[in-house]
């Protein structure tokens, strides 16, 4: 009996250790596996995304961008009590919001929110058609609102022996540039088979400007680069101040600035930095 029984019970040790030895190592193979070798996640969870703060927040940047838009509010009024403007722009003072929607009804008005933070929050009654026309105003006066942005910059290169044909071609291109309202950054290599001085270089930048009176001035004035080898400047276009300033210094309308650049008052258009 007593070896029977300690048969079994040697049987009995062996199932546990096999059954914890399985359990731990089906923990690791299942670590192991790919998510698409696993089974299919219940049912329970496929409509968790529905209820994921992604979406919540989506939601909310999308009414908040529906509530900055000129628009209606319908019958939906949150607040009980609010100052109200009629469609001609009268005061009708603070009226309960069960009153605003009968008279929306009676004479077929829309509700639009004016002042959201004003106590209590300011609305106006309008027809379709004012609400209409303030669309297509908005729409307008935010195509012509200057949209801002980087300043972009050109860059132009040539040699200090160049012909003067070419450098009244490359000034136009400047012009046009800064009529754009770009920043133009002007590099002039000394030529190699001439030995001249860093001088020579900087009074080219300067006839450029020169030429652009009223129209420009330095960003960055004349310096010497790569070894005194070439001459570094920056032109950007004069604003609006400093251009109103010029054309009542000078009693004359905005003209060519190519054509009145002979030099002869072109050493009084470059704008102290």
């Amino acid at each position: 009996m007593a070896a029977l029984f300690l048969k079994k019970l040697t049987l009995q040790t062996v199932k546990t250790e096999n059954y914890y030895i399985r359990r731990c190592l089906g923990k690791y193979i299942l670590q192991g596996l790919a998510p698409t070798q696993l089974s299919p996640r219940p049912s329970c969870l496929i409509h968790a995304k529905a209820f994921s703060t992604k979406d919540t927040q989506d939601e909310r940047t999308k009414k908040k961008k529906n509530e900055t838009a000129f628009s209606s509010v319908g019958r939906k009024i949150n607040e009980r009590i609010i100052h109200v403007l009629d469609e001609q722009g009268n005061d009708l003072g603070h009226m309960h919001r069960a009153n605003v929607i009968r008279l929306m009804a009676e004479r077929d008005l829309r509700l639009v929110k004016r002042d959201p933070h004003a106590e209590p929050p300011q609305y106006q009654l309008l027809t379709g058609a004012q609400i209409h026309q303030e669309r297509l105003q908005l729409r307008e006066a935010e195509r012509a609102a200057p949209k801002p942005g980087p300043t972009l910059t050109k860059e132009l290169t040539f040699s200090s022996n160049i012909g003067q044909h070419d450098l009244d071609t490359k000034s136009k291109q400047i012009q046009q540039w800064i009529e754009k309202k770009y920043k133009v950054q002007i590099t002039v290599k000394k030529a190699k088979s001439a030995d001249e001085p860093e001088k020579k270089m900087e009074e080219m930048c300067n006839r450029i400007v020169q030429t652009m009176s009223g129209i420009a001035t330095f960003s960055s004035r004349p310096q010497p680069i790569r070894g005194g080898k070439a001459v570094m400047c920056v032109l950007r276009p004069l604003s609006k101040k400093e251009e109103a300033a010029w054309r009542a210094a000078l009693g004359t309308p905005r003209g060519d600035a190519l054509n009145r650049g002979d030099g002869k008052d072109g050493a009084s258009g470059v704008l102290p930095q």
